[in-house]
């Protein structure tokens, strides 16, 4: 394999961090991934719990388009974004 291919099996343990506010994101392997039909990252799905500790809590996912994803490092994945320009939505 190429020395720039990761499997994604291999990620699931990536943090996420936004360097915009310093924010962590936590492990990929908690968040999603959306890919087009081309097979190209278009962006991550951060999932936000309003509260760690409640089961029937509401949820708050924030999209992160890939222009915003700047590095992806041995360990960590590292977002630039305001948190205003995330497209929220909660379920």
């Amino acid at each position: 394999m190429e020395d720039n291919i990761r499997l994604f099996s291999s990620m699931d343990h990536f943090e996420i961090i936004n360097i915009n506010d310093g924010d962590k994101h936590g492990y990929l392997c908690n968040n999603d991934i959306v890919i087009d039909e081309n097979g190209k990252f278009k962006c991550l799905i951060l999932n936000e719990p309003k509260n760690k500790f409640s089961f029937f809590n509401n949820t708050t996912f924030s999209e992160v388009p890939w222009e915003y994803i700047k590095k992806i490092g041995s360990k960590t994945i590292i977002i630039d974004i305001d948190d205003k320009l995330m497209k929220k939505t909660g379920i």
